[in-house]
C-alpha cells in the first residue's frame, strides 16, 4: 500500500474528462458564441497540421457544419511538409473549405530590414503574419477567426502575444495538452495527426516538449497543482521533480501579463474592464 501511494497518490487531481461531454460542452460553446451571440454562423482557423488546430477544425465541423467551416494552412519556406499534408488530411477527412496562403515573402519582406532578428524574433514575426492574414481572410469570409492555442500553452507563456491568443472565441483554451489528445483521439482525429510530436514548426527537428524543457504530460500534473493551491513543497511530495516544479512555477508567473489584456492606466471611475462591464464579463 505504501509504495502505491508513493507511486500514485490516491487523492492525486485527475486530469481526466469524460471525452464525450466534453465534446457535447464545447460544441455548444462554439453555437452559443457564434451564433446567439454574435450572430456569424462560420468559422475560420489556422490550420498548422498539429493536434490543437485539428481538434478545433473537428469541433467547429461539428458545431457548424463543415460547409460553414475554412481552414487556411499558412506555410513558411522552412515548414515542413509534412505539416501541409497533415493539415490536408484533416481538410479531406471533415470536407470542410481548405486554402492554403504561403506567407514567406510577406516575412521576409520585413525580416529583410531586421537582418539581426533571432529565431525567437523570426518566429514570432510568423505567427503575428499567420493571425493578420487570417483576420483579413476572416473578413473576406464573414467568418469568426476561432483561437487553437490549449491550456498548458497559454499557462506556461508558449505562445506569441497578440498572435495566437489573438482569436475572440477558443473552444480549447480551458483544456490542457493531455486532455487534447484524449479528446482528439475519441472524435477520430487521425492518427498521424494524434501520435506525432507537438511542434511550432519554425526549425527542422524543433518540438514543444524540447522548448519547454518538460513533456506535457508532466507537465499538466505540475500545473494542474499549482492551479488547484498547491504549494511546491507540495508537489515535490508527491514525486514530482523539484527542477521540473521550479522550471513549470516560473514560466507561469513570468509570463502571467501574455494571459492579460493591455494594462491600462485608470484616470476615470469608467475605465472599460475595470469599472465598465457588462455582466457577462463579472
Amino acid at each position: 500500500m505504501t509504495l502505491r501511494l508513493l507511486e500514485a497518490p490516491l487523492d492525486e487531481p485527475s486530469l481526466a474528462i469524460n471525452a464525450a461531454l466534453a465534446a457535447r460542452w464545447l460544441e455548444a460553446f462554439l453555437r452559443d458564441e457564434m451564433l446567439v451571440r454574435r450572430g456569424i454562423g462560420k468559422a475560420i482557423l489556422g490550420l498548422s497540421g498539429g493536434i490543437d488546430s485539428a481538434l478545433v477544425a473537428y469541433l467547429c465541423a461539428r458545431a457548424l457544419g463543415p460547409e460553414n467551416v475554412y481552414a487556411i494552412r499558412m506555410p513558411y519556406r522552412t515548414s515542413s511538409p509534412s505539416s501541409l499534408s497533415d493539415a490536408q488530411r484533416i481538410v479531406d477527412a471533415l470536407g470542410i473549405h481548405g486554402e492554403t496562403i504561403e506567407i514567406t515573402d510577406a516575412v521576409d519582406g520585413y525580416l529583410k530590414h531586421a537582418s539581426d532578428a533571432d529565431p525567437r524574433r523570426k518566429g514570432n514575426v510568423m505567427a503575428r503574419m499567420r493571425m493578420l492574414v487570417l483576420f483579413d481572410q476572416s473578413a473576406r469570409r464573414g467568418a469568426l477567426p476561432v483561437g487553437t492555442g490549449n491550456k498548458t500553452e497559454r499557462l506556461m507563456g508558449y505562445f506569441t502575444w497578440h498572435a495566437d491568443d489573438t482569436p475572440p472565441v477558443n473552444p480549447i483554451g480551458d483544456l490542457y495538452k493531455t486532455q487534447v489528445w484524449a479528446l482528439a483521439r475519441h472524435l477520430g482525429v487521425p492518427n498521424e495527426v494524434v501520435d506525432k510530436p507537438p511542434s511550432a514548426d519554425l526549425e527542422a527537428n524543433q518540438t514543444d516538449e524540447s522548448d519547454l524543457g518538460i513533456t506535457y504530460a508532466r507537465a499538466d500534473r505540475i500545473l494542474n497543482l499549482i492551479l488547484l493551491g498547491y504549494k511546491d513543497d507540495a508537489i515535490v511530495a508527491r514525486g514530482h521533480d523539484v527542477a521540473e516544479v521550479r522550471l513549470v512555477r516560473r514560466r507561469l508567473d513570468a509570463t502571467h501579463w501574455k494571459r492579460h489584456l493591455p494594462t491600462t492606466a485608470l484616470v476615470s471611475d469608467t475605465a472599460i474592464n475595470e469599472f465598465y462591464l457588462r455582466p457577462v464579463d463579472l
